[in-house]
């Protein structure tokens, strides 16, 4: 675990109510409900004058929300860099994850290798210690997307229904998500023929 040490002031309740979404502060951190034992820069999630009961909320650049009273003694509270406060350990950053999903057009083994050895010369070695990936065969055939209210009435027709992609490929269907109480119906891609009537 990479920390640094900062020069910061504790701040009071009052003076936390006057920061806005711009300010930079130090809060305890925390990573899957487990207290690091320092702190880690944030913003609050909104501007302190809206927060009522005396708790404020933050995000840490790592995206956790930490909640805080910052008058209760036994909480480490809300920090703010200032060169005559005193110095407190900052749990620094090792690097970004990247959850990312690619389509490769005619896509193998070899192009992926190709794919990861210029992402490790661009970023160093230390950019991955195990790939993790789902290599899916994509095929050749594209499907129409819509949804449907998941408990529809048996024998309704296809009216009741929005179009949600056309033409695109079934395993991109896997990473979108369904709207709240609707579910997905996929069909062959059809052309789209205008019917409008011409002059």
């Amino acid at each position: 675990m990479n920390t640094e040490k900062a020069t910061a002031r504790r701040l009071t309740a009052e003076e936390v109510s006057e920061l806005g979404l711009q300010d930079e502060i130090f809060v305890p951190a925390i990573m899957e409900e487990l207290s690091l034992g320092c702190y880690a820069p944030a913003t609050l999630t909104k501007s302190g004058k809206n927060f009522e009961g005396g708790s404020f909320t933050a995000r840490t650049i790592f995206g956790e929300e930490v909640h805080i009273l910052p008058d209760n003694a036994e909480e480490p509270g809300i920090w703010v860099a200032d060169e005559a406060g005193e110095e407190i350990e900052v749990l620094q950053s090792a690097g970004v994850l990247l959850n990312l999903a690619l389509f490769v057009p005619n896509g193998n083994k070899e192009s992926l290798e190709s794919l990861y050895t210029a992402a490790r010369e661009a970023f160093g070695a230390g950019i991955v210690q195990r790939w993790s990936e789902e290599i899916v065969a994509v095929p050749d055939v594209k499907v129409d997307l819509f949804e449907e209210p998941a408990r529809g009435r048996k024998g309704t027709s296809g009216q009741n229904r929005d179009r949600r992609a056309l033409d695109i490929y079934p395993t991109r269907v896997r990473f979108m998500e369904a709207s709240a109480g609707w579910k997905f119906v996929l069909e062959l891609h059809q052309e789209h023929v205008d019917e409008t009537p011409t002059i």
